[in-house]
């Protein structure tokens, strides 16, 4: 019945939210508001992606599972709701989790059910599934199927959640690593398998956080990729170290190497994910053609609540990343098929740019853009910063800020428009090439992804600017030359 409710009501009231009050290429609720996204997985050859739902309001409220498909990772249609909290053992919300295609045709969907109050001791987080054709599921009779009975001494039955899984097809048999608390207050990120995905057995603790990195992990994601081991979590209470990790909720990529017959993840190293305003909970897939595709939620716990006058949604995807491993470290980059919506190429080469005189370049306009600019110093001198100006008026501006003498790119959102007190400037460190520096942005009307040195760095985050302000500037302290290749998508 919950279910039902909540299709009719995200169908009644979706309908009212015109085109021109969302993103154009971006995932957003079909109303009301979302945050992790889950079950991101290919289902009879189309990319499907779920998140975290509250369907009735744009504040976050008792979990469901929102659903949306796409053929080509850009262009999503909505579908109806998936999942509401109508179980005993999910009554208090159906949390993140994943999906995976079954041989025999169905799709199974992987969550956390949450009994009794959330963040009480009182509260049970376990393991549950649902299985379905797509469009509608129907959840296991007996869940839950994993519970504090598979857990380890010491790990937290009221923390434990976020289950990813997989199929090994040599092994022949899935595994799924979820989320927990352990006994020194801080996270963990537990192994599971299953012959049939019915049945779960524990393997061993991956890694833990010891209170160095975070405490509760939340949403861990474990892959191999490019002859590296890679697990990514998002943990809660990070403290800021220089400009690689920030305070409050984060997400760090820990790189290493995986021993599968011990099932033994040797760390080698740790580093952000996203450097910058809005981004937590990513979960990957992998697409038939070999990539990883990384996909996040694109807001901050710290400024979620605090909408926009008028919103009648609140929350988005990221664009869909791919991801590869250089010298050990994560490179993201748009997926590729970003580029069949490319429209009106604007291209401006060896533009030159001088001290403090803002430059407008013709054709160079937009909201919802996909623009690369590459600057590079004058002969025989140095400038000391370079800034674009974008979404962009008398009134309104973001800028994107490089320091060739720092090496940092900042993003400063502070005249968006948005009428809160939230963090509104990150600084991200870049690699020293002596003031060479290639950066790509991809705006889609409120927001702002900066992929930089071709993603050794991203940056996201949502701006909160009227749509007509499309201006983008151009400013140097000193000289220096630019090239500029801009496109609209439609």
């Amino acid at each position: 019945m919950k279910l039902i409710e909540a299709r009719i009501y995200e169908k009644e009231n979706g309908a009212k939210i015109l085109p021109e009050e969302r993103p154009v290429f971006h995932v957003t609720p079909l109303t009301g508001w979302m945050n992790d996204p889950n079950g991101f997985s290919i289902y009879k050859g189309e990319y499907h992606l779920f998140y975290q739902y509250y369907p009735y309001d744009i504040n976050w409220g008792p979990m469901h599972w929102g659903h949306v498909k796409s053929r080509d990772l850009i262009k999503w249609e909505w579908l109806p709701a998936a999942m509401a909290p109508d179980q005993d053992y999910d009554a208090q919300g159906v949390f993140s989790g994943s999906a995976v295609e079954l041989k025999d045709g169905r799709h199974l969907l992987m969550y956390t059910g949450v009994q009794g109050q959330d963040n009480t001791p009182q509260c049970r987080q376990t393991q549950c599934i649902a299985a379905g054709d797509g469009l509608n599921y129907e959840k296991y009779e007996f869940n839950p199927v994993i519970t504090g009975e598979h857990l380890p001494q010491g790990c937290s039955l009221s923390d434990f959640r976020d289950p990813k899984i997989w199929r090994d097809h040599k092994k022949q048999c899935f595994y799924a690593v979820a989320g927990c608390r352990t006994a020194d207050g801080s996270g963990a990120v537990l192994l599971f398998t299953s012959k049939d995905a019915y049945s779960w057995e524990y393997v061993t603790m991956l890694d833990r956080s010891r209170n160095e990195y975070g405490r509760m992990w939340e949403c861990p994601d474990f892959f191999e990729k490019d002859g590296q081991a890679a697990l990514i979590v998002s943990p809660q209470e990070m403290r800021a170290e220089g400009l690689e990790f920030h305070n409050g909720n984060d997400v760090i990529c820990l790189t290493g190497s995986y021993d599968s017959t011990q099932h033994i993840f040797t760390r080698k190293s740790v580093s952000a994910v996203d450097y910058g305003l809005d981004f937590y909970a990513p979960q990957t897939m992998e697409t038939p053609d070999g990539r990883r595709i990384l996909i996040g939620w694109m807001q901050s716990w710290e400024s979620s609540r605090f909408h926009p006058e008028g919103a009648r949604w609140a929350g988005m995807c990221t664009l869909p990343r791919e991801l590869s491993f250089s010298d050990g470290r994560l490179i993201q980059n748009p997926v590729r098929e970003l580029l069949k919506y490319w429209m009106h190429p604007v291209i401006h080469k060896g533009v030159r740019l001088e001290q403090t005189k803002k430059v407008r370049l013709s054709g160079v306009t937009g909201r919802t853009i996909d623009m690369t600019v590459d600057v590079r110093p004058d002969e025989g001198q140095m400038y000391s910063k370079f800034v674009i100006y974008i979404a962009e008026n008398q009134e309104y501006s973001t800028r994107i800020v490089y320091k060739p003498w720092k090496n940092t790119v900042c993003i400063d959102r502070t005249d968006s428009g948005f009428r809160y007190h939230i963090v509104s400037k990150r600084e991200a460190p870049v690699r020293c090439q002596a003031g060479r520096i290639r950066l790509r942005l991809i705006l889609d009307r409120c927001s702002v992804e900066l992929f930089i040195n071709d993603g050794e760095q991203v940056m996201s985050s949502c701006i909160y600017t009227p749509g007509e302000a499309d201006g983008i500037l151009f400013e140097t302290e000193g000289t220096a030359w630019m090239d500029v290749e801009k496109y609209e998508i439609n």
